[in-house]
């Protein structure tokens, strides 16, 4: 039986080299920067966050694709990465039953029920923080005082005993702008050091593992917006009512390079991806500064518009090489300019 050649928009495999595992590995190198930052800031605890979620997100891979008489794809890399992400959406104090739970949630609720890698609609690693976010707010939302160098001299009840207020909290404008970038801050293992996550997002550009537009357009318009919204670009007497500021807060870098660049939930063109940046920033906005309950919105925003990532594809693709309009759309379109004659 003869089969219809089908046409497509781009992307289109152009280097055979590339795979799944080597581009895991790209991301894992981009991320460890940031990883080493977390255990010089926050110890031991923020170490073993990201291990405990790193092994449960391999091992519930492992176990449902067994259960389900699957070929084990762990050897790809995606579930460490996954992991780690997660890990760094969560606070060094936390539990490590919690992160476990996110773990399972990441891999089988989201990634596995859905048909695996390629085939989840949103991020696992950012739903399973929301869950875990509105399950057990008040452990998300205590995060731990940084105590730099005291790698091995934190226990996790010493963590515990020094919870703080993030910069995006009700006393924010307390942090300055060195301590925002270098990550002597409270908050998740991921939000802290500015500079190794941008050094990180560099790196995945150089590499063309990730397109520059989703970050770019994130960071560019979450800017503007908050420079129209405070009036300041940054000045240490304004506090946090500042573009900088807000900038250099939360999730929003790590967002913008990590999270919202995943292959599968943003974007195929690069116009669409221009929106996706955009999308993002805009959700962010509104979130943190309408929304006094809930001081950050880089999760929201990214889940939101990983939802109309189809739409934004349908509108954006380009023609395949070669297509002609059918005869009943140019027909239309003559009745349609006859009638403006």
């Amino acid at each position: 039986m003869q089969r219809k050649l089908v046409v497509s928009s781009s992307p289109f495999l152009r280097n055979t080299s590339i795979s799944t595992r080597g581009i895991m590995l790209d991301v894992i190198i981009a991320l460890l920067p940031t990883a080493l930052a977390a255990v010089w800031f926050f110890g031991a605890p923020a170490l073993a966050v990201m291990l405990t979620s790193v092994f449960f997100c391999v091992l519930s891979e492992w176990t449902y694709e067994k259960i389900t008489h699957q070929k084990s794809t762990i050897t790809d890399l995606s579930a460490v990465v996954t992991g780690l992400l997660l890990a760094f959406n969560m606070p060094a104090n936390a539990p490590w039953w919690m992160a476990a739970v996110g773990s399972v949630i990441a891999i089988v609720l989201v990634k596995q029920f859905f048909g695996g890698l390629g085939q989840n609609f949103i991020n696992p690693a950012l739903a399973a923080r929301t869950i875990l976010m509105l399950s057990w707010a008040g452990l998300m939302a205590a995060t731990a005082a940084p105590q730099a160098g005291q790698i091995f001299g934190l226990g996790a009840g010493s963590l515990d005993a020094v919870a703080s207020a993030t910069p995006l909290a009700q006393d924010a404008g307390k942090y300055g702008l060195w301590q925002l970038f270098s990550g002597n801050i409270p908050g998740m293992l991921g939000e802290t050091c500015k500079l190794t996550l941008i050094l990180g997002g560099i790196y995945l550009i150089v590499r063309r593992v990730i397109d520059w537009r989703i970050p770019v357009s994130f960071i560019v318009t979450a800017l503007i917006l908050f420079w129209i919204q405070t009036g300041v670009l940054y000045s240490e007497a304004s506090g946090s009512q500042n573009a900088l500021y807000q900038l250099l807060s939360g999730g929003l870098l790590l967002g913008a390079f990590f999270m919202a660049t995943d292959y599968v939930t943003s974007p195929v063109s690069k116009t669409g991806r221009v929106i996706m940046g955009i999308g993002c920033a805009l959700i962010l906005f509104v979130i943190r500064v309408f929304n006094s309950s809930y001081p950050e919105g880089c999760s929201f925003g990214i889940l939101f518009m990983n939802i109309c990532t189809p739409l934004i594809d349908r509108w954006t693709a380009r023609k395949p090489f070669g297509y002609t309009k059918p005869a009943k759309a140019v027909a239309k379109d003559a009745e349609k300019g006859e009638a403006k004659a």
